[in-house]
């Protein structure tokens, strides 16, 4: 039998690790391997969306680590999404390597988010308020 705790509980790591994924995002535009490493203009709505992104998913996690509250999560699976679609909506998704990127970290994001929200779903807003204890 399985032990259920490794995931029905809310731990500290999975905060740190969206922080992480927030400055992954933020950096995504110059990971190596990127195809064409130009900056020019076409390319600086992609930068601050994955800027702005970037920013709030670390922003979100920041916030998980000190005081968990459910619409955290939910914000954290809406910017996954967001930045899995950003690609397509935004214009570069000819860009495959950023596209990889951004699916992957946008999907990693949007998975963490619904773990943690499946994690809190039960717990009260004293349980919650009990997190960064």
């Amino acid at each position: 039998m399985s032990d259920n705790r490794i995931f029905g509980t809310h731990r500290t790591w999975e905060d740190w690790f969206g922080m992480l994924l927030g400055v992954l995002i933020m950096v995504s535009p110059w990971f190596p391997l990127q195809v064409d490493d130009a900056i020019d203009v076409e390319r600086t709505h992609l930068i601050l969306n994955s800027f702005v992104v970037g920013m709030l998913v670390l922003g979100i996690a920041q916030l998980e680590y000190v005081a968990l509250h459910r619409w955290e999560e939910v914000a954290g699976i809406l910017l996954g999404l967001w930045l899995v679609a950003s690609p397509f909506v935004l214009g570069y998704s000819a860009d495959q390597m950023l596209r990889l990127w951004h699916i992957a970290l946008g999907g990693l994001v949007a998975i963490m988010g619904a773990l943690a929200l499946w994690q809190d779903w039960n717990l009260s807003e004293q349980e919650l308020a009990k997190h960064s204890q």
